[in-house]
């Protein structure tokens, strides 16, 4: 006992706070080496300072805890390379948010719609579209659209159907950390498909629409926020009216693209007053 540190002690050497030492137990992330069980104080020795350290250090790159359990359980070369994954995360996440200030500020000061924002006008045909339907949020998207793409597709391979056109995307309702749509995954049909468990098949009405292409890192979210944004504020300078719901249309080449190279577009329909 004589080499183990009171609570208070190791608090001190590990700069945690009694807080801290609470959560982390209760996580199991930071036990004690030892309980007393007549007093129930704590002690703790060498191995819990090291893990400790490690844990203020992981803490300090902003990963959550249960990250940290996973990073805290590896060897040293697994326990690298989750880490090194994590921060690319982080710094892509910080890129996508760089472009969104840069059109936030542009906004703020009135200064009109970011340069970076081409947006044009096409005419959209009448399609029959197969398609699933999810509420989600903004950190499920990334699980959710591949998933429903992969079972579109499957449906189509199934039936011997074609696709005749690009998936897109439609939001019936706004997708944030707080908002969950619904979200619609449309895959165009030329070919007699019915429907089957939850994939729905529904004619996309003929359309005008208002679109600007977004490179990969733009469409990142929440980068793409701006370019939402930037379309609704050009159909409301012109006096034109959403006609259904906002999508984005993805490009053939969308698994593939690297940062810099267009691969997605995003259209809001329109009609005039």
């Amino acid at each position: 006992m004589s080499e183990l540190l009171t609570t208070g002690e190791f608090g001190a050497q590990s700069r945690l706070s009694p807080k801290a030492l609470r959560l982390y137990e209760q996580r199991s992330l930071l036990l004690p080496a030892h309980i007393d069980a007549r007093t129930g104080y704590r002690y703790y020795g060498p191995a819990e300072l090291d893990r400790a350290r490690r844990i203020v250090l992981l803490r300090g790159i902003g990963m959550p805890l249960a990250d940290i359990a996973a990073v805290l359980d590896l060897p040293p070369a697994p326990a690298d390379r989750v880490v090194d994954a994590y921060w690319q995360r982080v710094e892509a996440d910080h890129t996508a948010r760089r472009s969104l200030v840069a059109h936030l500020r542009q906004v703020l000061t009135e200064e009109g719609v970011h340069p970076m924002y081409d947006i044009r006008q096409r005419d959209v045909p009448e399609q029959k579209v197969i398609f699933i339907q999810r509420h989600v949020t903004a950190d499920q998207l990334p699980v959710f659209l591949p998933e429903a793409t992969r079972q579109l597709f499957a449906h189509l391979d199934a039936v011997g159907g074609t696709l005749s056109g690009p998936v897109f995307v439609v939001y019936h309702g706004l997708v944030s950390e707080d908002s969950d749509g619904p979200v619609e995954v449309c895959a165009p049909t030329p070919d007699p498909i019915e429907p089957v468990g939850a994939i729905g098949v529904r004619v996309e009405g003929a359309h005008r629409e208002a679109y600007t292409a977004l490179t990969r890192t733009q469409a990142s979210y929440p980068s793409i926020l701006g370019a939402y944004d930037a379309v609704g504020a050009w159909l409301t300078d012109r006096s034109l009216t959403l006609s259904a719901s906002v999508r984005e249309v993805y490009y053939p080449n969308w698994d593939t693209a690297d940062d810099a190279e267009e691969c997605v577009d995003v259209a809001f329909p329109f009609s005039s007053r």
